[in-house]
């Protein structure tokens, strides 16, 4: 099916792996999730409740997918964007089902699923619903 966002670039040799190599760089949580387009459980990320000031790459290759400035509490168990960097994703609709997964532009990694029209108030009206084990923070406070 036809993505509906632009990549970054294309993806580079480094990140077209086989499963062994993922396998090898990857936890078992990561691989699942990242690899074989798995689901953590809701409640259980890392990144649920963090608000602070900071980018969100992606664990599978680092490349930068969400700032903090888009994150919002959406209540649904997992962290919530309403948007992503220009070009770091791709969207592509499930078939059967009405919301898009969204995978890293680089590496092809899982990252979850965008929800659109549910009138949250934010810019978009989307909910960008991310597995917090594909996601990787690093802090904009140098102290951290």
């Amino acid at each position: 099916m036809a993505m509906t966002a632009t990549a970054a670039a294309p993806p580079t040799k480094s990140f077209q792996k086989q499963d062994e190599e993922w396998r090898a760089i990857l936890s078992p949580e990561q691989f699942r999730i990242l690899r074989q387009k798995g689901i953590e459980q809701r409640g259980t990320g890392e990144y649920t409740k963090l608000f602070e000031e900071g980018t969100y790459c992606c664990s599978g290759c680092g490349t930068a997918v969400y700032k903090s400035t888009t994150k919002f509490d959406s209540g649904c168990g997992w962290p919530s964007f309403f948007d992503a960097i220009p070009g770091a994703i791709n969207q592509t609709p499930e078939e059967g089902k009405n919301r898009l997964e969204i995978t890293c532009a680089v590496c092809d990694g899982h990252l979850g699923h965008v929800l659109k029209g549910e009138g949250f108030p934010n810019p978009t009206d989307e909910r960008h619903c991310v597995n917090s084990v594909s996601l990787k923070f690093s802090s904009t406070d140098s102290s951290k």
